[in-house]
């Protein structure tokens, strides 16, 4: 059975993605800010919750930054950043000035709301549907109608259209989730959305390292 450590740096929300995984059926999950246990994990998520700037200085106040770099990088480790861990990886946010982790080639951005009908209130919160922009194994098995569960006033921006996987609308199409390589990452939140984020958890834990 893999190993999963959910990375503890001081802005997830740790204990609701513990118990989609062991509910998921997963049997090692560890929460953890010791480098140690990342480097020992098969499989690596990056929960987040809150600003932007906040995150990147959690992470840097962690140490973790070179540890998690070189096993997502160079080890390919199998990471899933939720929500803000899904911003954090790209190379920046206009919520902040940090530079981000720059993992994968995007950016997050604003909601346009000069785009947004006059009642479409910002942050984007609650269910919407998606649309699969590419085969990725996180989505096997999905129910039908899958619908996930978000909290959100910034979004993802991929510069490479090949990386976006799935695909939502509120008042325009933006970046759900994206694939690159061994990352993975949703703005939506998996351990909220009942059972289509359960099966995301399923896959996840099934993947091969």
């Amino acid at each position: 059975m893999f190993k999963i450590t959910i990375i503890n740096y001081g802005a997830g929300n740790l204990l609701s993605v513990k118990n989609m995984l062991q509910k998921a059926g997963a049997r090692e999950v560890l929460i953890s800010n010791q480098p140690k246990d990342i480097e020992s994990a098969d499989k690596l998520i990056l929960p987040g919750v809150g600003h932007f700037d906040y995150g990147m200085k959690k992470l840097n106040e962690s140490g973790l930054i070179p540890t998690l770099t070189k096993q997502v990088l160079e080890q390919k480790t199998p990471i899933l950043g939720i929500c803000l861990g899904a911003q954090l990886m790209t190379k920046s946010s206009e919520e902040g000035n940090s530079e981000g982790l720059g993992w994968v080639e995007g950016k997050t951005i604003s909601f346009d709301k000069s785009k947004l009908p006059s009642n479409y209130k910002v942050p984007h919160m609650g269910w919407s549907e998606v649309t699969v922009n590419k085969t990725v194994d996180l989505f096997k098995d999905m129910p039908e109608n899958p619908r996930f569960y978000f909290v959100h006033s910034y979004h993802l921006q991929m510069e490479n259209p090949k990386d976006v996987w799935l695909s939502a609308v509120y008042g325009y199409d933006f970046c759900a989730a994206y694939q690159h390589g061994n990352i993975y990452a949703c703005q939506f939140h998996p351990e909220k959305s009942h059972k289509f984020g359960l099966q995301i958890m399923k896959n996840f834990i099934a993947l091969q390292p």
